[in-house]
C-alpha cells in the first residue's frame, strides 16, 4: 500500500469515529471482516446460498446464485478459506457516502489472502498462474495454494438503521468469474 493510499484511509477511520461510530476500531472490523469472509467462503463453496440471507445483499446474492451454479468442483472448493488459512488481510478502499435521502453509508473494501488445497490447474483460463505452496519432503508433500478474494462490507449509518455489516461485492478472482 502507497504511503498516501494508507494516511487516506487513515483519516476515513477518523472521520468514522468523529461522525458516526465513536466506538469504530479497525482492528476490531478487521477481527469481524475475517470471521464474515471465512464463513461465506465456506458457505458459498458448500453451495450454501440461502444461509447467505442476512449477510450478503440481495443483489450481490442473485449474482453468487448464477455463478456457484456454474463453477468445476474444483473452483468450488477453492472458494472455502478456514480463518487460519488467512495468510494476509488488509484494507482496501474506504467510501463515505450520503445518497439523495440523506441516509450515510460506510464501505470498506478488504482484501484476503488465503491458502487452500483444492485439486486447480497450475494456469487457470487466461493464463494466470496460480501461486502454489508446497509443504513437507518429497514423500508427504502437499500442494496449497494462495488465492486472493475482495469482499467490500457496506454499513448504513443513518439513526435508527441496524447496526450490521453486510456484504456489498464479492470477487475471487480466477475463481468466481
Amino acid at each position: 500500500t502507497s504511503p498516501f493510499a494508507w494516511l487516506r484511509t487513515r483519516f476515513y477511520y477518523l472521520l468514522i469515529r468523529l461522525y458516526f461510530d465513536q466506538e469504530f476500531s479497525i482492528e476490531e472490523f478487521t477481527r469481524g471482516a475475517k470471521q464474515a469472509f471465512s464463513v461465506v467462503s465456506k458457505l458459498l463453496s458448500q453451495r450454501k446460498l440461502d444461509l447467505l440471507d442476512e449477510l450478503v445483499s440481495p443483489e450481490v446474492l442473485q449474482v453468487l446464485k448464477e455463478k456457484i451454479s456454474l463453477l468445476p468442483d474444483s473452483h468450488r472448493d477453492a472458494l472455502a478459506a478456514d480463518i487460519d488459512s488467512i495468510m494476509y488481510t488488509t484494507e482496501g478502499d474506504v467510501r463515505i457516502y450520503y445518497d439523495d435521502d440523506g441516509i450515510k453509508f460506510v464501505s470498506i473494501l478488504m482484501c484476503f489472502w488465503y491458502l487452500n488445497g483444492a485439486n486447480l490447474p497450475d494456469e487457470v483460463p487466461g493464463g494466470a498462474k496460480v501461486f502454489q505452496i508446497v509443504f513437507g519432503d518429497e514423500s508427504t508433500k502437499e500442494k496449497k495454494h494462495l488465492l486472493t478474494a475482495n469482499y467490500e462490507f457496506q454499513r448504513e449509518f443513518t439513526e435508527g438503521a441496524k447496526p450490521d455489516w453486510t456484504i456489498t461485492r464479492i470477487e475471487h478472482p480466477r475463481l468466481l468469474e
